[in-house]
């Protein structure tokens, strides 16, 4: 006999006395599930369940450019999927438009989006940033982080005008609109870890971010958040050499602006000081040392250096203003 049924029997029989009748179904089939369970190949040991994202309401109140490219960024790298996100209408439709093509929540009222946000962005201008902080006060519970994105107001006025200690300040610059900015940070009181780490996964998805105390922050200003502007003239005036140079002025352009690309890629990749990549390419009596002689007759360095310091001072003076 060689289905399991008849070896259970067999095994039944030759492991007891013989019975006075056939054995009971039931005992049979005890020993047959035991038979297949002994049979039976070995299952796999399911794979532990994937760690869940920290997957926050985020808010923003003004749905401006750099809100959008916020937006835009964290939708698109995955940190928060798009129906996370929320805002508020704008005197000009096609903001709100622009939030809704992502996917993010159009609410009524500033208000509901704080209601309805674990971390509430402030986006709006500047001077504007008090009037919408004691609008909203009444509605900054403990568990909610408030961020600021406006620039020139320092943290003893966010904190002052909202009535909330858990407040982090952020400075990006303008490259976030193609997810390449400069972003530092500084935290207030009662920010927690785990609020920077929200906070840095969100300006992550726009660029690389830094964390810095407040102090610098006009320096950064001068910088990062000036600095944009220094380069486009930079990459202009380049151009401009090319076509006196005789190029023509498209392919001036292109070159002018990938070779700025590439030389910040290499500093940024390789590690090393920017003096010692210009050494690398800067030959006896060759083209780049010549050109390089005209930049310091001109002071390029350190008219550089004064605009930063410059932008700085400026930036001091409206903060105190």
């Amino acid at each position: 006999m060689s289905d399991p049924a008849c070896w259970v029997f067999n095994v039944y029989q030759s492991a007891s006395k013989p019975p006075a009748s056939p054995p009971h179904p039931r005992h049979l089939l005890r020993l047959l599930l035991g038979f297949l369970a002994m049979a039976a190949p070995p299952q796999p040991v399911p794979a532990p369940a994937a760690v869940r994202p920290d997957v926050f309401r985020l808010g923003f109140i003004g749905p401006g450019n750099l809100a959008e490219s916020i937006a835009r960024g964290v939708a698109a790298s995955g940190v928060l999927p798009a129906t996370a996100i929320r805002t508020a209408p704008h005197r000009r439709p096609e903001r709100a438009e622009a939030f809704s093509s992502i996917g993010a929540h159009i609410l009524e009222t500033n208000a509901q989006v704080v209601d309805d946000s674990d971390v509430i962005v402030i986006s709006v201008k500047p001077q504007i940033v008090r009037q919408v902080l004691v609008e909203l006060k009444p509605l900054l519970s403990e568990e909610k982080l408030l961020v600021s994105i406006a620039a020139g107001i320092k943290m003893e006025d966010l904190q002052g005008w909202s009535g909330h200690r858990r407040v982090i300040r952020v400075m990006p610059n303008t490259p976030s609109a193609v997810g390449q900015a400069a972003s530092v940070m500084c935290l207030g009181e009662m920010a927690t870890e785990n609020d920077e780490n929200r906070v840095r996964s969100l300006f992550s998805a726009i660029g690389k971010v830094w964390t810095a105390e407040e102090k610098y922050f006009d320096a950064v200003t001068g910088l990062s958040g000036s600095g944009p502007a220094y380069i486009f003239l930079a990459i202009e005036a380049m151009a401009d050499g090319g076509v006196a140079a005789g190029l023509p002025r498209d392919l001036a352009l292109g070159l002018a602006s990938q070779t700025v690309l590439g030389a910040a890629t290499m500093v940024n990749q390789t590690g090393k000081h920017p003096g010692q990549l210009k050494d690398m390419v800067t030959s006896p009596a060759g083209t780049t040392i010549t050109g390089i002689q005209e930049l310091e007759k001109g002071a390029f360095r350190g008219t550089l250096i004064n605009a930063v310091v410059a932008a700085t001072k400026r930036c001091r003076e409206l903060s105190q203003s």
